[in-house]
This record gives structure tokens, C-alpha cells and sequence, in this order.
């Protein structure tokens, strides 16, 4: 965790339905995602996956860099 501006806490990390609700896709697409290690994550027990913040936006700037965004 770290502090944001406000002195708040906050988390880098986010669970899988985290992920899928801020990329707009299901939770199933989110789970493929990360069983074909496109959207890097860290299982921290035999239920517990979680996904970095920063995998996040390294995705989408790949994605946007292939398109040409």
C-alpha cells in the first residue's frame, strides 16, 4: 500500500472482479486473462488471485501502442 497526495491509503493491487469491472469486461474474460498470462497476477493462496495496478495500465498502454493510439 501506499499514500496518495491526501495522505490516504492506498491499495496497488486489485482482485480479479476488480480488474474486470475497470477494464469493462466479464469476470470470466478477466479469469482467461490471467490463466493465459496476458494480464499478469499474483495468486497469493489456492483462492486468492491478485492483480497488480500497474499490470493494468501496462495492458492497456500495450493495447494502445499496437493500435496505434
Amino acid at each position: 500500500m501506499q499514500q496518495n497526495s491526501e495522505g490516504k491509503t492506498e491499495c496497488l493491487t486489485m482482485t480479479v472482479e476488480q480488474a474486470a469491472d475497470a477494464l469493462g469486461i466479464s469476470r470470466a474474460t478477466a479469469y482467461t486473462l490471467v490463466h493465459t498470462g496476458r494480464l499478469p497476477a499474483i495468486r497469493i493462496s489456492d483462492r486468492r488471485i491478485i492483480i497488480p495496478k500497474k499490470a493494468i495500465s501496462e495492458l492497456l498502454a500495450s493495447a494502445a501502442a499496437s493500435k496505434g493510439v
